[in-house]
């Protein structure tokens, strides 16, 4: 039987990134992974649907290059090229990973892993041992009873990412990240998109003035939104698909080629051993502390399969508070309340912190500021006036309790508002740092000046 330090289950940003550690470390480290080396993230989620979003953007471009002085004509799209080069960024992503394995000396198992008691690992009827064994297994689309998955008329994430032919038109069921992204990137290449969300608002976890602004984007760049909705059934037609969707004034029918559902995500928890081990579940997820031990020692787990945030970024971070509590380092735990959040759709969508609603319950006096894209310079400059910076204080003491943006490229400006909370700043000291100009980065700074009375460009 090989015998390891740790062994992780599960290759994804949080797997992967855990294993590196540990090696650094000086712990002999094995990770097991039934699929490529990335996971989901590297794979299905989050790198190939940034290649596919900035296909659409280039063809986006290229069709209002007139509205840059530019004329060019005869622009094509072909969709299975654009297909075949998100699935080539994925596969170069995923070599990376395996170079960093060779480099960090990691053994990679290839195989289906799951738990034993006596901190012991199955592969395919093959024994490991290890004194810490790391649970990531991650997670997938989630589906409800009444929109099964079928691959045809109803798909999810990994199905959209690789049709054969671009649908005509598309229902989107679920108005998160996911959803949006894809309905962004069909919408812009040409597909005629209808997006249904449950809730009142689109994006429903942002600041509302974020979820209006976006749903105005999205209306505005052809995208039929229902709010407030919910797809009862999907019935198979002889062209595609017909949904009967619920609303507050009754019952509507809609036609598509395809249903795309969106409506969260499915922690991969089955079949890997929990219960043979005595580990405690609740909710679907694997109960941990603030260092990501379960309740049996020596079994850790990390990512999306436990109670925080579902994120690539959260998951890499616990898997590094994970192993070096267990080098015996001096770790201090994840602050939660500090995660951003991205959405890469157009336009894009960055937060850190709290909503204005969630910090005016929580009792806050507060100096919220705003400052649109429209009065920005580069913005205008760069044709992407939609949108807007918002921020957050306390107004008793400065603290900095979130930020909220929404335009181009804003997903690239987010951690300066991260960094700026984690060092505890306050709004005179973001005031009094000098940003470059003409930048997007600039309206931070303009948020908050318009947040203290002192703006300069409104």
């Amino acid at each position: 039987m090989s015998k390891y330090d740790v062994i992780v289950l599960g290759s994804g940003p949080g797997g992967y990134v855990t294993a590196i550690r540990a090696s650094q470390l000086g712990l002999k480290t094995a990770v097991i992974e039934k699929e490529s080396l990335g996971g989901v993230c590297l794979n299905w989620g989050c790198i190939p649907t940034k290649a596919l979003l900035k296909s659409a953007q280039v063809f986006e471009y290229l069709n209002h290059a007139e509205d840059y002085g530019l004329k060019a004509t005869g622009v094509e799209k072909d969709f299975t090229a654009v297909v075949k080069r998100s699935r080539g960024v994925a596969e170069g992503m995923s070599k990376g990973v395996q170079f960093l394995m060779k480099k960090n000396k990691i053994d990679v198992i290839n195989g289906y892993g799951k738990i034993k008691p006596g901190k012991k690992v199955d592969v395919n009827g093959k024994e490991y041992s290890a004194n810490h064994i790391i649970i990531a297994t991650g997670a997938r689309s989630r589906e409800l009873p009444n929109l099964k998955q079928d691959g045809e008329t109803v798909i999810g994430y990994r199905k959209a990412m690789t049709l054969e032919k671009q649908p005509k038109s598309m229902i989107v069921v679920g108005s998160g990240a996911i959803g949006v992204e894809f309905a962004s990137f069909y919408n812009t290449m040409g597909t005629d998109v209808t997006i249904v969300e449950y809730l009142p608002n689109v994006v429903p976890v942002e600041d509302e003035d974020v979820s209006k602004q976006f749903e105005r984007s999205m209306k505005k760049a052809g995208i039929k939104v229902m709010t407030n909705s919910s797809v009862e059934k999907v019935e198979k037609t002889k062209t595609g698909v017909k949904a009967t969707v619920k609303t507050k004034k009754g019952e509507e029918i809609l036609e598509a080629d395809i249903v795309l559902s969106a409506v969260g995500i499915k922690t991969n928890i089955e079949n890997i051993g929990l219960e043979d081990v005595g580990i405690v579940t609740d909710k679907d997820k694997i109960i941990v502390n603030d260092f990501y031990q379960t309740n049996m020692p020596g079994y850790y787990a990390i990512g999306d399969v436990t109670p925080g945030p579902a994120l690539a970024h959260v998951a890499s971070a616990e898997g590094i508070t994970c192993v070096e509590k267990i080098a015996g380092m001096n770790v201090e735990k994840i602050d939660y309340g500090n995660i951003p959040g991205c959405t890469y759709a157009t336009p894009e969508i960055a937060s850190v912190g709290m909503t204005e609603k969630q910090a005016k319950e929580a009792g806050y006096e507060l100096k919220v500021g705003k400052f649109p894209f429209s009065a920005s310079g580069k913005a205008s400059a760069s044709g992407a006036k939609d949108g807007f910076v918002k921020v957050i204080f306390d107004a008793k003491y400065g603290e900095w309790l979130g930020c909220h943006m929404i335009g181009a490229g804003v997903t690239d400006m987010i951690a300066e508002a991260v960094l700026g909370r984690k060092l505890e700043t306050t709004g005179h000291e973001v005031l009094k740092t000098i940003h470059p100009h003409p930048t997007m980065s600039e309206a931070v700074m303009e948020a908050v000046a318009d947040a203290y009375g002192e703006v300069i460009h409104l």
